[in-house]
């Protein structure tokens, strides 16, 4: 898998792909991150990609700029391919949403990581494939929004956990419908006045399958 980043601030991702599950990842060769930091494809004063907006109070991403960058890319690929823009204005993220697309987002595409009031919408409308929202807040830095979006898809590939089987019942999986997880612990069996259910105790696996499906979404 290999993620071709667009952004103002390669040097954000730089702590978070440097540790846990994506360093793993990356190490193991299954996941490749490129940056493409913006400014590069300017040839503005002082390297600036941003210019006002049309009757609002904010800035917003030069289309002339974000188009070089993406051609560019299309160029060193030899081909066109997968266009992702991450936004609060769009589908909300979610764990079916990605295990659905994740056959689209395995090889090869671009995030663009906005920055200020966003991107010109007719970037949009010329190359953006894929609109997603990772919920309905607005955060200052779509990289961080980017490195969510980063994870949650990188998780899904093969030999990138270290015990793949971990995920199967991960929270929102399709083996537990779509739901939340149900509680989890682990030893001591009693800790201050709490106890772990008996249950889990039992080795009975018919009734240990039947309490996790009693307790979802709790």
């Amino acid at each position: 898998m290999k993620i071709h980043f667009i952004t103002i601030f390669p040097e954000s991702f730089e702590s978070y792909f440097g540790s846990s599950i994506i360093k793993n990842a990356i190490n193991k060769n299954i996941f490749e991150p490129v940056f493409h930091k913006l400014n590069d494809f300017s040839d503005k004063p002082q390297k600036r990609v941003d210019t006002k907006a049309y009757w609002t109070h904010g800035q917003v991403l030069s289309p002339e700029i974000l188009w070089k960058a993406i051609e560019y890319i299309f160029e060193k690929s030899e081909k066109k391919i997968p266009v992702i823009y991450l936004s609060p204005r769009w589908e909300l993220l979610h764990q079916k949403y990605l295990q659905e697309k994740s056959n689209v987002f395995w090889s090869e595409f671009i995030i663009i990581c906005g920055h200020y009031e966003g991107i010109d919408e007719r970037i949009i409308e010329l190359y953006v494939d894929y609109h997603i929202s990772i919920w309905e807040y607005v955060i200052s830095s779509w990289e961080l929004a980017a490195m969510v979006f980063t994870d949650a898809i990188v998780r899904l590939q093969e030999w990138v956990l270290w015990n793949s089987a971990s995920r199967e019942e991960d929270s929102f999986s399709e083996k537990l419908f779509w739901q939340k997880e149900y509680p989890v612990y682990t030893r001591p069996e009693n800790y201050k006045w709490l106890s772990v259910p008996s249950v889990l105790l039992s080795g009975n696996h018919k009734k240990i399958e039947e309490w996790k499906q009693d307790n979802l979404n709790k």
